[in-house]
C-alpha cells in the first residue's frame, strides 16, 4: 500500500491542467474500516497537502460524529478523492475533479484497502461514477434515498458551508441522515 500511495504522489498525468500544478492528495491503509470519496482537493487542501483540512472537513467530521485523530487515522478512514489534485477555479467555485484520477488510481487502492465496511461517496461526481444509473434524478433524491445503497456505500451532499441553504431547505437530512450516518459509524467501532 505504501508503495501504490507513493507512486500517487508522484503522479503527474494532468499537470499541464492543473492551476497550481500537480499535488496529488489522498490517504489509506489496508486496514482502513471506512473509505471517504469525495471530489477534489480545495486550495487551503492544496497548500496544507492535508486531505478535508477546511471548512468542509470541519462540516464533514461533524456528520460523522469523528474527531480529527479517528478522522484522520488511515487505518480507521481512508480518504480517496475523484480528483486528487486541485482542479482550479472555474467561473462559480472550484472547477470539477479532472477525470484521470479515478480511472487510473482507484481501482488500484480500492484493492488494497481489505478492512473496508463502508464506503461514503460525498457530492455528485463520486456517487455518478460508482451508482452510475443507480443514482436519481438529482442529488437531492439520490441522498434522500440514502437508504437504498446501504450496506455497500452511504451518499451526502458535499459538506461545503455553501450548501448551508440546502440543508435548510431540505430539513429531513438532519433529521433522518445525519442520525443514520453516526448510528452506522458508530457500530464500526472507528
Amino acid at each position: 500500500m505504501d508503495k501504490l500511495l507513493a507512486e500517487i504522489s508522484r503522479c503527474t498525468v494532468c499537470s499541464d491542467f492543473l492551476e497550481l500544478g500537480p499535488r496529488p492528495i489522498v490517504s489509506g491503509s489496508i486496514q482502513s474500516k471506512v473509505i471517504i470519496i469525495g471530489q477534489a482537493p480545495g486550495s487551503i487542501v492544496h497548500k496544507t497537502g492535508i486531505p478535508w483540512d477546511d471548512k468542509s472537513g470541519e462540516n464533514l467530521r461533524r456528520w460523522l460524529g469523528v474527531n480529527e485523530t479517528t478522522f484522520y487515522d488511515p487505518d480507521k478512514i481512508g480518504l480517496v478523492p475523484m480528483g486528487f489534485c486541485y482542479p482550479g477555479k472555474g467561473k462559480s467555485g472550484d472547477l470539477p475533479p479532472r477525470k484521470e484520477c479515478a480511472p487510473l488510481w482507484h481501482e488500484q487502492l480500492l484493492q488494497k484497502m481489505e478492512g473496508v465496511k463502508l464506503t461514503i461517496l460525498v457530492g455528485k461526481y463520486a456517487q455518478d461514477y460508482y451508482l452510475r444509473d443507480m443514482t436519481k434524478r438529482t442529488l437531492t433524491e439520490t441522498v434522500k434515498n440514502f437508504e437504498t445503497y446501504l450496506p455497500n456505500y452511504f451518499v451526502l451532499p458535499h459538506p461545503s458551508p455553501r450548501n448551508n441553504i440546502w440543508q435548510a431547505k431540505n430539513e429531513w437530512f438532519g433529521k433522518e441522515v445525519l442520525p443514520k450516518l453516526k448510528e452506522t459509524i458508530l457500530e464500526l467501532k472507528l
